[in-house]
């Protein structure tokens, strides 16, 4: 995996503890969030920040920054809410793999065959890396991607998991499509300086 993902990775809070060497199953697998990722179309809705304000204005209007503190902190903990967030989740998925637990999952769905026209790669093993309330609501890589420092990105759903794929960039281009907490932060303190400012 390229340097520029692993940076990536801990610009936007997140960290990895597999070695220079690893290869690309061994980075994922050693990577963990301990927070949702906000993607940048988060500033064309701002989910759950009107609730938020609602509930601490007597905090924001006391000390703005204990409320952007307190703020940072819910929106940036492990939680479920359905604020429009990606959760990064690396799991195994080996539908075509005998004697793993998954062998056999996506039998009479899809083909092999049918798989290898949109992803490149073999064997065809996976590493699920975030899912969302969105759609696509799954996002994986194929571990034996021809590019493995920068491997292609695919988004699947639940309804139709795996049956119906759509490519969505690289690994690079996945992780840049986030807000880094102060990133996060900016445009939520401009959205209610502009709004509550003259409440």
């Amino acid at each position: 995996m390229n340097i520029r993902i692993q940076q990536q990775i801990h610009r936007l809070g997140g960290r990895t503890t597999a070695g220079p060497e690893a290869c690309l199953r061994e980075v994922l697998q050693h990577t963990v969030f301990p927070h949702p990722l906000y993607p940048k179309s988060y500033a064309d809705n701002f989910f759950g920040l009107d609730e938020f304000y609602r509930q601490h204005r007597e905090l924001y209007a006391r000390s703005p920054d204990d409320f952007y503190a307190a703020l940072l902190h819910h929106f940036f903990s492990d939680h479920q809410l359905p604020y429009g967030q990606d959760f990064f989740r690396n799991f195994l998925f080996t539908p075509f793999t005998a004697g793993t637990p998954d062998y056999g999952e996506l039998d009479g769905l899809v083909s092999p065959e049918e798989l290898r026209t949109i992803v490149a790669g073999e064997p065809l093993e996976f590493m699920c890396i975030a899912y969302s309330y969105g759609f696509p609501d799954h996002y994986f890589v194929c571990l034996h991607d021809p590019t493995p420092e920068n491997p292609s990105v695919y988004g699947t759903d639940h309804e139709a998991f795996f049956q119906e794929i759509t490519p969505v960039g690289t690994l690079e281009d996945f992780f840049s499509r986030y807000l880094t907490p102060e990133e996060f932060l900016s445009i939520v303190r401009h959205q209610l300086e502009r709004t509550y400012a003259e409440q």
